[in-house]
C-alpha cells in the first residue's frame, strides 16, 4: 500500500514547517492527556507554562541564563559528534571545570584582585576540561578505544572528585558547599548593566558565532566533516586522522570546561555533584535536533529550557505531581524527534 523514499531536496522552510506542525500536534495531544489526567482546562495549563518563563523579569533572565548554559554545553559536544566521536562525557568536563574554579575561589579567596582571580579561573577551567576530554581522545586516536564508554566513565570520576573535595572543604558532614566568597564576591563574574547573567549570555552568544564559522568555513571544520564521513577517505586525501581526533576532543572538552567556569563564577558561585543538572546528556539531544548547526541549537536549547521551566510552573501552580510536567515535556520532545523522520523521508501511496 505504501512505500518510503529518502528526501534529497528538503528546503529550510519545509523542515521548519514540519517541526512547527509537530509542535502543534504535540500540544493537542498534551491537552487531551492533561485533561484526562487532571480535568483541568488545557488552555490554563499552557498559560501557566508561558508564565513559568515570561511572567517576571527574573524568570525571563533565568530562562536566558539556563538557555546559554545548555547551549554552551551543546556547542562543546557538537564538534566531537560531527566527527562521530561520541563524547558522552560533557557532564564530567563541566564538573571538572567548575571544580577547578571553585578550588581557586576557596583557597585564594580575596588574596588576589578579583579580575586576576577570574582570569586564572577561566584559563584553569578551560585547560582542565581540555585535559579531561583529551585523555579519552588520546586513547581513541592511539589505541582505537571505545570513546563512548571511556567518556561516560570519566563522568563518574569527576563526580567522585567533586564529592571528595566537598567532604574535605566542608568537614561537618553536610556534603553541601555554601556560596564561596559571599562577602567579598572575589572571583564572581560582575554584573553588566545591572544584570548578573548578561556576561554569561554574551559569552555564549559570541562562542556560537565562532563555532559556526569554525565548523562551516575553517580548514579544521572541513577536516572534522571528512573524518566524520569516512576515516579511510580522510587518510586517502592526506588528513592526519589521529591529530584531528585529538584536537577535536580537546576543543570539545575545553568548551565544556568553559561552561563549568560560567556555572561556578557566573551563576551559583559554588560547586556540587549535580551542578551540571544533566545538561551534558540533554546537550546531545540539542545538537542532534539542530543537525550540528550552532544557530539551530539556539532555538532548540531555548525550546527545551522553556519546556522545563513551564512544566515546573504547571506542577507548582496546580499543585500537581512533577510527573505530570515530565509527561508534558516527554510528549512534546517525542513529537519533535519523530518529526525528523518526515524531514528525512517521504511516504508514498502506491497507485495502479
Amino acid at each position: 500500500m505504501i512505500y518510503i523514499s529518502r528526501r534529497t531536496d528538503v528546503s529550510v522552510q519545509k523542515a521548519i514547517a514540519i517541526k512547527v506542525i509537530a509542535i502543534l500536534l504535540s500540544l493537542v495531544v498534551c491537552a487531551i492527556v492533561l485533561f484526562i489526567m487532571t480535568r483541568l482546562n488545557p488552555l490554563d495549563i499552557y498559560i501557566a507554562m508561558f508564565k513559568g518563563s515570561f511572567s517576571t523579569q527574573r524568570k525571563f533572565w533565568a530562562l536566558l541564563q539556563n538557555t546559554a548554559i545548555l547551549l554552551c554545553i551543546s556547542l562543546a559536544v557538537t564538534p566531537a559528534f560531527k566527527m562521530r566521536f561520541w563524547n558522552l562525557g560533557a557532564e564530567g568536563q563541566v564538573l571538572i571545570g567548575a571544580l577547578v574554579s571553585a578550588t581557586f575561589m576557596f583557597y585564594i579567596q580575596d588574596s588576589w584582585p578579583s579580575w586576576l582571580l577570574i582570569l586564572v579561573m577561566l584559563v584553569a577551567s578551560v585547560a582542565s576540561g581540555l585535559i579531561w576530554a583529551g585523555i579519552p581522545g588520546y586513547f581513541k586516536a592511539k589505541f582505537g578505544t571505545n570513546e563512548t564508554l571511556f567518556t561516560l566513565m570519566m563522568n563518574y570520576v569527576a563526580i567522585q572528585l567533586v564529592k571528595f573535595c566537598i567532604a574535605v572543604w566542608v568537614p561537618n558532614g553536610s556534603s553541601v558547599m555554601g556560596v564561596l566568597n559571599r562577602q567579598t564576591q572575589c572571583g564572581w563574574i560582575p554584573s553588566l548593566f545591572g544584570q548578573k547573567y548578561l556576561i554569561n549570555i554574551l559569552t555564549v552568544a559570541v562562542l556560537t558565532v565562532l563555532m559556526y564559522i569554525y565548523l562551516k568555513y575553517s580548514k579544521q571544520g572541513y577536516e572534522i566533516s571528512v573524518v566524520g564521513e569516512s576515516e579511510k577517505t580522510a587518510r586517502y586525501i592526506g588528513i592526519n586522522v589521529k591529530k584531528v581526533i585529538m584536537r577535536t576532543a580537546c576543543i570539545s572538552g575545553a568548551i565544556g570546561g568553559l561552561a563549568g567556569f560560567l556555572l561556578c563564577a557566573g551563576t551559583g558561585h559554588t560547586v556540587s555533584a549535580t551542578l551540571a543538572g544533566g545538561n551534558g546528556f540533554t546537550a546531545v539531544l540539542v545538537s542532534w535536533l539542530a543537525k550540528f548547526n550552532p544557530f539551530g541549537m539556539v532555538l532548540t536549547s531555548l525550546l527545551i529550557v522553556f519546556l522545563q521551566k513551564g512544566s515546573g510552573e504547571i506542577a507548582q501552580a496546580f499543585r500537581l505531581s512533577d510527573n505530570i510536567s515530565d509527561v508534558t515535556t516527554g510528549i512534546i520532545l517525542f513529537f519533535i524527534i519523530g518529526s525528523e523522520f518526515f524531514t528525512n523521508y517521504r511516504i508514498h501511496l502506491r497507485r495502479k
